[in-house]
């Protein structure tokens, strides 16, 4: 592809020398050449910000700053006051691009509706032991997310787009408030936003992006990234896109992820029966309300069903029961978990 439009990648930055050689080197060899690199030093207590410096003064294309506060929404806040790219994306500093990640994401932003972002695959690795299986999981739903193009209809169940792997037209990136959210987890507001303001997610299937996987990587020990900022940002902006107070809302699922639920529901001042295939569990009150059986689902009204439940064996039989009585996917019954 002819690099034509000038593509900034706002890249974050703590503590990570030993990662930062491998990084920078995939983002020079990309096939895609007309690129800037915002390296936003988040408050390194190592030599990171040497590192890059030392780059920088070999390569015109990468600069490194400061970021202005110490966290993640200011390092990219800082990124993106300084970057003049017409085409914007982000990197994370342990991870690796594919050779060509530029150049396929580019192209088909070039082919897409105006108001879209590209969406790449990805895949997770590591220096040493196993992949954990829940990030391998996730990058396994994510792929199967992007060949499918069911972003929006399973955006309640966990953050449909990789952080570092999409890019978009700088005006478009404007309309959604870039990165000028206040909330965590950051990346999952910013699918939400996209999602508000009718936004087509285009997937790519070219699996582009290299999520280096350790044990001290942000997502496992950083409390904005903990579960419960996940279900409260879940439950708030179900409350404002798709809860209708003319039906029914239900809670399927009376375990702890269903309880979890239900005290964001209960905060929010959504009220809603709750349903359980538990014998043990029905009848039983918790935030006073009652656990009553799924029959209650063939009562006349319309309804919102909300499924809270982890097993995926079970989430697959309760689809097929409510998809038998014609509810319908992301109109009737969204996935929690």
């Amino acid at each position: 592809m002819k690099a034509s439009e000038l593509i900034s990648i706002i890249m974050p930055f703590q503590n990570t020398e030993q990662y930062l050689p491998a990084c920078i080197a995939s983002i020079i060899a990309q096939s895609y050449t007309h690129w800037e690199l915002i390296a936003v030093n988040d408050h390194s207590s190592d030599n990171s910000f040497e590192v890059i410096a030392n780059y920088a003064k070999c390569d015109m294309r990468i600069r490194v700053i400061n970021s202005k506060d110490k966290n993640i929404l200011s390092a990219l806040q800082t990124g993106y006051e300084v970057c003049t790219g017409s085409i914007i994306g982000r990197m994370d500093s342990d991870d690796i691009m594919h050779p060509r990640k530029l150049e396929l994401l580019a192209l088909k932003l070039m082919a897409s509706p105006v108001k879209s972002i590209v969406a790449g695959s990805v895949k997770y690795f590591t220096d040493d032991g196993e992949i954990g299986d829940g990030f391998f999981k996730y990058a396994r739903w994510l792929n199967e997310i992007a060949s499918s193009g069911t972003y929006w209809s399973e955006i309640y169940r966990e953050c449909v787009i990789p952080s570092c792997c999409w890019v978009m037209k700088r005006e478009q990136l404007d309309l959604v408030g870039a990165f000028d959210g206040k909330t965590y987890p950051e990346d999952y507001d910013f699918c939400f936003r996209l999602y508000k303001n009718g936004f087509t997610v285009v997937g790519l299937t070219d699996q582009v992006h290299l999520w280096r996987d350790r044990d001290d990587r942000a997502s496992r020990t950083k409390e904005q990234y903990a579960d419960n900022r996940f279900l409260a940002l879940k439950a708030k902006y179900f409350r404002e896109l798709d809860y209708d107070s003319a039906k029914s809302l239900i809670i399927w699922g009376a375990g702890r992820n269903g309880k979890d639920l239900a005290k964001q529901f209960t905060e929010l001042g959504l009220h809603f029966q709750w349903i359980s295939d538990n014998d043990k569990k029905i009848g039983k009150h918790i935030y006073e309300v009652e656990i009553l059986p799924t029959k209650v689902l063939m009562a006349d009204g319309d309804k919102q069903v909300i499924i809270a439940i982890s097993n995926e064996s079970e989430k697959q039989e309760i689809k097929k029961r409510l998809d038998s009585t014609g509810f319908e996917l992301s109109q009737d019954y969204w996935f929690f978990l």
